[in-house]
């Protein structure tokens, strides 16, 4: 079974393209048994995230991380499973609670059937990653069982929102470190833990994973913003019409003296002014500062990476800082 495609990293190392080729399709063989039940539909269910696509970046990271050890481990394939389908298992629950209608390309799975079989098919994926996590040691279950803990907090207080008095930006960075970095995070340092990196590296590692992590959902915000449809494969404005306040958003609602874009930021944006509301918000100085919060974000997971040996896996790696930056325009 071929793996599947992961972002346009530029891997100059033959031998490291061939191992993330090899890891990439193991994980995803896994991936796929490791969901299967006696009951079809269980199956089915289970299988319709998986078979929608996605970048497998979090097992990408995870075996990248693998390199800085022994990237054969025993443990290393079944770590990045427990990663994806941590990872598969939120979506699910995601999709609930945004009422979201469309994944990946493909009716999320409250719409295909509802809202209860799509918590039970994400509580069911939690449960798969569990019984493969109970035999890689005490050690990583303990992460595993902060990781969660961190995501489901980030998930809690962007649900709540920021206390009163609290910056909205400090919130909205410190609700993307956990939702999304904390899981990123996890992907490096299993990598190392599995693969016998030494510790050091596995602290360097799960930093920069955590950064770059942040930094490419901050790619995201402004794709959304900046991108046309055809440069991103996504719809331009999506958060906009959600009343998602994204960190570009965000900055233009605190400086913004357009009372124009104060109103229509200010709330979900109606189809009709979509096309307005981004036209403005991309002549905004909040879009600049955006792509600033990114590069600080990126700075940081290279100032660690560059603490860590010369392989051919740190150049991916540092390779993978550019494209962050350069897929943000």
């Amino acid at each position: 079974m071929s793996a599947p495609p992961v972002v346009d990293l530029p891997i100059e190392d033959e031998r490291l393209a061939q191992d993330l080729a090899d890891g990439m399709a193991a994980v995803e063989k896994l991936l796929r048994s490791s969901v299967e039940s006696e009951d079809a539909f269980v199956t089915e269910a289970s299988k319709h995230l998986i078979e929608a696509g996605g970048k497998r970046f979090r097992t990408l990271m995870l075996l990248l991380a693998a390199q800085f050890g022994d990237a054969t481990a025993p443990g290393v394939v079944p770590g990045a499973v427990v990663i994806e389908l941590t990872h598969l298992g939120s979506l699910y629950h995601d999709d609930v609670m945004d009422e979201a209608q469309v994944r990946r390309g493909t009716p999320s799975a409250n719409a295909r059937w509802d809202n209860t079989v799509a918590i039970l098919t994400g509580d069911y994926l939690f449960a798969q990653a569990s019984d493969l996590l109970a035999d890689l040691g005490p050690e990583l279950i303990r992460i595993q069982a902060q990781t969660f803990s961190r995501l489901v907090q980030g998930q809690i207080r962007e649900t709540v929102g920021p206390k009163a008095g609290e910056d909205p930006v400090a919130h909205y960075l410190s609700v993307l470190e956990d939702k999304t970095g904390s899981l990123i995070a996890a992907s490096g340092r299993f990598g190392a833990l599995l693969s016998g990196a030494p510790a050091d590296v596995e602290e360097r590692l799960s930093r920069a994973c955590e950064a770059i992590g942040v930094a490419w959902q901050l790619g995201d915000d402004l794709l959304d913003v900046a991108s046309s449809g055809a440069e991103s494969g996504k719809t331009p404005g999506t958060d906009l019409r959600e009343g998602v306040k994204t960190l570009p958003v965000l900055y233009a609602l605190a400086t913004s003296s357009d009372p124009r874009l104060n109103e229509l930021l200010s709330d979900a944006v109606a189809e009709e002014d979509v096309e307005e509301a981004l036209t403005l918000l991309r002549a905004h100085p909040g879009m600049v500062q955006a792509r600033a919060e990114l590069a600080a974000w990126v700075d940081r997971a290279r100032t660690d990476l560059s603490g860590l040996p010369d392989i051919p896996a740190r150049a991916a790696f540092m390779a993978l800082c550019d494209y962050v930056v350069k897929r943000s325009g």
